[in-house]
């Protein structure tokens, strides 16, 4: 495999370790400057340079795109995966993870558990927006800080107001988050490698800092993540549209919260602390891809005419309850199962003697006409009113104004 490791610094222990990696594996491994590349258009034919000179071909890529750059380094991803080289990092997964308001809009509209969150422009928003939250203390973060850069504790209603006037006279984007407090100055990263978590570790604030990244000077130690973990870190990388990335969580009462998922993760500290090969495991995930690449089902399965994919869902009461998949009678109607989905069990290519059970989602292939009328319409969502107690603090200055 010759594999291109997207990097500003190649000297940094995450690409070091790449390379080390990839070359232990007897892969040809090069790093390349990000912003050295030139990105050429025309008609079929995308491309790109490097140093003013056409790129050869590569296998794949591992983009570790800063934050800094990230408009030109998604750009340059985009072009790889228009020249059809796998990426470790989906250049659509980049740009959504790295805007801390957008992933977590994506997460939300999944399932996935995440810290109760607001996000206003006007001053008179700013207060409703706290109790909404639940009232102070509350967490106040920049759209696009990294390593704990531009998160802050304010404890009192007339500190988090100052604070966003502040960040926002300055024309900064800022979340306002509820403070989970059973979970204060500590929280999991757990870093994900395709469709498992590979490693994780605990890291715990020090002193009277709040903020648990190591960069803060936190301290970290390997855990073992159950299964309810595990699947949440999971499928918000790929709901994200990342196959390597580490995801942040916070340890609430009501189970795993995610802050963020980073889809340049580092190395080191994960490395370090749970004595692991997570580079290899990256490398050898790359590989793997490269000799079986993944296969768009809906682009490629909707070329016929009037065929394509869709997802059948089997609702309480549901005729199909009960009776096989040939019994349902969706292959006399030209329709196959390619997977069967049963809460976190995946089954792909299920056999037809399979039971269909309540809430099983099956992912066919087959006439749309025969499938449109088992698919049940949407329907509009009730929405309850938020009732929240306030907090002293807000009654008090709302008095006071």
């Amino acid at each position: 495999m010759k594999l291109a490791i997207l990097s500003r610094n190649r000297s940094c222990y995450s690409t070091r370790r790449l390379a080390e990696a990839a070359r232990k594996r007897d892969h040809t491994v090069k790093v390349l400057d990000t912003l050295r590349f030139s990105i050429d258009l025309e008609k079929g034919q995308p491309d790109l340079f490097y140093r003013s000179k056409q790129l050869s071909h590569y296998d794949a890529i591992v983009p570790r795109v800063g934050a800094s750059i990230t408009y030109f380094g998604t750009a340059v991803v985009r072009q790889f995966e228009q020249m059809d080289v796998f990426t470790a990092a989906s250049s659509a997964g980049i740009a959504n993870s790295r805007d801390k308001l957008r992933c977590l809009q994506i997460l939300s509209r999944h399932q996935i558990g995440i810290p109760q969150t607001t996000f206003v422009r006007e001053k008179k928003d700013v207060l409703p927006a706290i109790e909404r939250v639940g009232g102070v203390p509350i967490i106040i973060k920049l759209l696009e800080g990294t390593q704990g850069v531009g998160v802050i504790l304010a404890d009192s209603v007339k500190i988090a107001e100052a604070i966003i006037e502040t960040l926002q006279s300055t024309r900064q984007n800022v979340l306002v988050q509820k403070f989970v407090s059973e979970s204060k100055g500590r929280d999991i990263r757990a870093f994900v490698v395709g469709d498992q978590v590979v490693a994780a570790m605990r890291r715990v604030a020090q002193g009277s800092e709040f903020r648990s990244n190591v960069h803060r000077g936190g301290k970290t130690e390997r855990v073992e993540l159950d299964q309810a973990y595990c699947e949440t870190a999971v499928r918000s990388a790929q709901i994200m549209g990342l196959r390597v990335a580490g995801v942040d969580m916070l340890e609430g009462n009501d189970g795993p919260q995610v802050m963020e998922v980073n889809s340049s993760p580092g190395l080191e500290g994960i490395e370090s602390c749970t004595q692991l090969d997570i580079a290899g495991a990256i490398v050898d995930y790359i590989a793997a891809q490269v000799d079986f690449p993944e296969i768009d089902l809906r682009q490629r399965l909707t070329v016929s005419r009037g065929y394509g994919v869709t997802e059948i869902h089997i609702p309480d009461g549901s005729d199909f309850i009960g009776k096989t998949i040939d019994q349902s009678g969706l292959p006399e109607q030209d329709i196959n199962v390619l997977t069967l989905y049963r809460g976190a069990t995946v089954i792909p290519n299920p056999r037809l003697k399979r039971t269909l059970e309540p809430h099983d989602r099956l992912l066919c292939f087959g006439k749309l006409d025969a499938m449109r009328g088992m698919i049940p319409e949407k329907t509009r969502k009730r929405r309850r009113p938020k009732v929240k107690k306030l907090s002293t603090d807000v009654d008090a200055t709302r008095r006071e104004s």
